[in-house]
């Protein structure tokens, strides 16, 4: 066959792989972070690395938390926001982690992936980590992975032996929805909020560490550009709890989101 053949041949043939990959599910939309239900590459797609933003992510099933960057967006981050109510700091009396269920329960009613085998803690390390290992025999306990920590904006190696390393933050802390009226909730609904994907985000341990029960108007991720999306998934956890925050904080998270 003569040159041009041979051309038109190879042509044809890349054309039709691309369009077996598309259709196998293998194109360009493997670039999207797909959560749990997806790539080869640890549970997430390859474009997890910088997670989803909170925006298009309203129940905190898909990975990480992404930068809020268009001024259309930052617009809209501000009427969500705008719709949280405000109050008063209450006291601290009383509170413990234990009013919360027991750490990490898998036996929680009316969030994403409660009651699915897996303890909450695994869950959120699988859906948003990456090159993800699991212990022998298991499809739920994570030993190693790499993570990108929106908090600091490094990726971290981690591994089972230095668990600490990564640390799930509930982003409205327990002891400050304590403070701002969880005290007075059932059990049920306490437990809810300490496990629900939408609260909680595997960050650099340390960094976790320093922010303890603070609100936005005293402590927000060191990283500037993920800051409006923080605001905006504290808006989200807030409104889905029917749970206020102080007047300052509010402020604080408004002015992320200018």
């Amino acid at each position: 066959m003569g040159g041009r053949g041979t051309r038109a041949v190879a042509a044809v043939s890349a054309a039709a792989a691309v369009l077996t990959g598309a259709l196998a599910g293998c194109g360009p939309m493997d670039d999207i972070g797909l959560g749990q239900s997806g790539a080869a590459d640890g549970g997430v797609g390859k474009g997890a690395a910088l997670g989803v933003s909170p925006l298009k992510n309203p129940d905190g099933t898909g990975p990480g938390l992404a930068p809020i960057t268009t001024s259309g967006d930052r617009a809209e981050a501000r009427k969500l926001i705008d719709k949280v109510r405000t109050k008063g700091r209450g006291p601290k009396t009383g509170y413990s982690r234990d009013k919360f269920g027991y750490a990490w329960a898998d036996s929680v009613d009316g969030v994403p992936w409660g009651r699915n085998g897996c303890d909450t803690r695994n869950d959120m390390l699988k859906r948003d980590g990456r090159k993800i290992e699991y212990r022998e025999g298991s499809n739920c306990v994570v030993i190693s992975m790499t993570i990108y920590d929106p908090y600091t904006g490094k990726t971290l190696d981690w591994t089972k032996q230095h668990a600490a390393k990564v640390q799930i933050d509930h982003l409205v802390p327990l002891s400050y929805s304590w403070q701002m009226g969880s005290s007075r909730w059932s059990e049920s609904k306490r437990k809810q909020i300490a496990n629900d994907p939408l609260n909680l985000l595997p960050v650099d341990g340390s960094t976790n560490a320093s922010k303890g029960d603070a609100g936005p108007a005293t402590w927000l991720p060191p990283q500037r550009s993920i800051r409006c999306s923080y605001a905006v998934r504290f808006a989200q956890v807030s409104l889905k709890y029917d749970l206020p925050v102080t007047t300052a904080d509010k402020d604080a998270m408004l002015e992320q989101c200018t």
